[in-house]
């Protein structure tokens, strides 16, 4: 059974750091479109991130610049690098999974993902 497990988020102060962590259970990522979502209660669950399987990676426009997605195949690990962290960036972050091929310009729409972690929150205080 396919499994995500996100971990890492935390509180910070605008400005800070955090990197999250997307662990993958019974299967490997190497075959895998995955991203990073977040929401926060009240509105619609945000793509924030996309790490293709062909390396190539989206971003939405609010974090480019500011946060970095990667993965490591040999570890079946997704990653999240958030820098420059302001409080907007608010929410439970979630790492999300597909063995289809989106496009490009589809790879941050959640309809296009099949396999949800549980989330891991991220607070940022001003």
């Amino acid at each position: 059974q396919v499994q995500l497990a996100e971990s890492g988020g935390g509180s910070v102060q605008a400005g800070g750091s955090l990197r999250l962590s997307c662990v993958a259970f019974g299967y490997s990522v190497i075959w895998y479109h995955m991203a990073w979502f977040r929401q926060v209660p009240g509105k619609e669950r945000e793509g924030v991130a996309a790490s293709a399987t062909d390396g190539d990676t989206t971003y939405v426009d609010s974090v480019k610049g500011r946060f970095t997605i990667s993965r490591d195949n040999a570890k079946n690990t997704l990653y999240l690098q958030m820098n420059s962290l302001k409080p907007e960036d608010t929410g439970m972050y979630f790492c999300a999974a597909t063995s289809s091929s989106p496009e490009r310009s589809n790879r941050l729409q959640r309809s296009k993902y099949n396999r949800w972690g549980q989330g891991t929150q991220v607070t940022v205080s001003s």
